[in-house]
């Protein structure tokens, strides 16, 4: 009779709600992945293996695999927060113990390494102090909150328009033929005494910051044979923290050197220049009272610097020193590198997240808590940073949401239901059969 067939299908039915039921409970669980449970047919064969045409003796599940497709990317106010979007997995350390996760929802401990909810450390590349990554192994990561050292300024780079038109300080208008010229020696406090000026931070071995002026005046044209370019000179002075360079009081203030221009306005190059491969730069000996290291030598460089027929100008300046900075924020990149940033603007590599992947994914162990190991049947794991071979790339401050299908689980609900009804009253038609058979007279 065909109990053993209705009783198979009722065990298969419940077993399909039970999933069911397993993948609607998750569907707000972060990286979730649903599962789907698979039947077989059960045939009995004879002895000596003859087939037949028999009725099978039922059903069975044959197994309940786990399908893993992309989920939903969420936006979220966490920088930990980190979505794969692609296949693999983020690989965890629990005191050695390798487990594989999708959960992307990690923060601090206490001792800066990043974990999960349960504890595991998320492991990645470590870098260095330079920002250099080691990628020989993959071990816990952990956020280095120490402040950056500063750096001293060793150049500075600008790139200036001295106006061809300017005069002389001290020339008297209307300008005569020759101009009447009435000396002003150079002031840091007599805006009159230079034509211009710029200023820009550099710092000190210590990260304090000094103010470095230049100032800029014009000289007399110089007097050239008919053969040679007519040329112009600017001499340059220069102060720190308002403190004129190159002097010694109460002596007046010398210029730290000369530049000149021919008469296309392009930079002939200073005097004295910094060195025979920097014929464009000054060499500025900054005084320092802070206990920094001494000398504090910083090359300033004018490549590129013009005289044309234009007001004065500072196109760019900048230098390529810093102070120390605190870490005041860091993010995650698509390919996992995780990116600091500090108070002084800088920014630096604190190490970079790595994703493993599987042959064969479904093979995989389910632990629970989100979590997963490799065994034999999923294959040795594939371990690599984001966007390599086949694995996906990372989105910060996101999560990926469960992949089940709501509306999809509800109508295989529907039918699980039906089936576990139509297999109820196979038992029952059989029962009133048998019945039937009892009751012969």
């Amino acid at each position: 009779m065909g109990f053993q067939q209705g009783l198979s299908g009722l065990n298969a039915a419940s077993k399909s709600l039970d999933v069911i039921g397993n993948n609607i409970s998750n569907a707000n669980t972060v990286g979730f992945k649903m599962a789907q449970a698979q039947f077989a047919d059960v045939y009995a064969n004879s002895l000596s293996g003859a087939g037949g045409g028999g009725a099978g003796i039922g059903v069975k599940v044959q197994t309940v695999a786990q399908l893993f497709t992309q989920g939903n990317i969420s936006s979220t106010n966490n920088p930990l927060d980190i979505a794969i979007n692609g296949a693999g997995f983020f690989r965890m350390s629990t005191n050695g113990a390798i487990t594989y996760s999708r959960n992307g929802q990690f923060s601090l401990d206490k001792e800066g390494n990043i974990v999960n909810a349960q504890g595991a450390k998320l492991t990645g590349y470590a870098a260095d102090t330079n920002g250099v990554l080691s990628t020989g192994s993959a071990v816990p990561l952990n956020i280095n909150t120490s402040d950056i050292p500063p750096k001293v300024t060793d150049s500075v780079s600008a790139l200036l328009n001295l106006d061809s038109r300017a005069l002389v300080p001290g020339t008297q208008l209307p300008v005569a033929s020759p101009p009447v010229i009435t000396p002003i020696a150079f002031s840091l406090t007599d805006p009159l005494s230079y034509n211009n000026a710029t200023s820009v931070a550099v710092f000190d071995s210590l990260g304090n910051s000094h103010v470095l002026q230049t100032f800029y005046v014009r000289r007399d044209p110089i007097a050239t044979p008919p053969t040679a370019p007519a040329t112009s000179e600017w001499d340059v002075y220069a102060a720190v923290d308002g403190l004129s360079i190159g002097s010694v009081l109460p002596a007046p203030p010398v210029p730290i050197g000369r530049v000149g221009f021919d008469n296309l306005g392009k930079l002939t190059g200073a005097t004295p220049p910094f060195a025979a491969t920097d014929p464009n730069a000054f060499s500025i000996s900054i005084p320092v009272l802070t206990g920094a290291a001494t000398p504090f030598v910083v090359k300033y460089d004018l490549t590129g610097t013009t005289q044309f027929g234009a007001v004065f100008s500072v196109n760019a300046i900048k230098q390529d020193g810093y102070t120390s900075g605190k870490l005041s924020k860091f993010n995650t990149a698509k390919d996992g590198t995780i990116v600091g940033s500090y108070t002084n603007g800088k920014t630096s590599v604190l190490g970079q997240v790595v994703m493993a992947n599987f042959t064969n994914a479904n093979g995989l162990q389910s632990l629970g808590d989100n979590q997963w190991t490799e065994t034999a049947t999923s294959g040795a794991a594939l371990v690599g940073p984001p966007g390599s071979g086949s694995l996906g790339l990372l989105t910060s401050n996101a999560t990926e949401d469960s992949n089940t299908d709501l509306t999809g689980e509800l109508v295989n609900m529907i039918t699980a239901q039906r089936v576990y009804q139509a297999n109820a009253q196979t038992i029952k038609t059989i029962d009133q059969i048998l019945q039937t058979l009892v009751n012969l007279r």
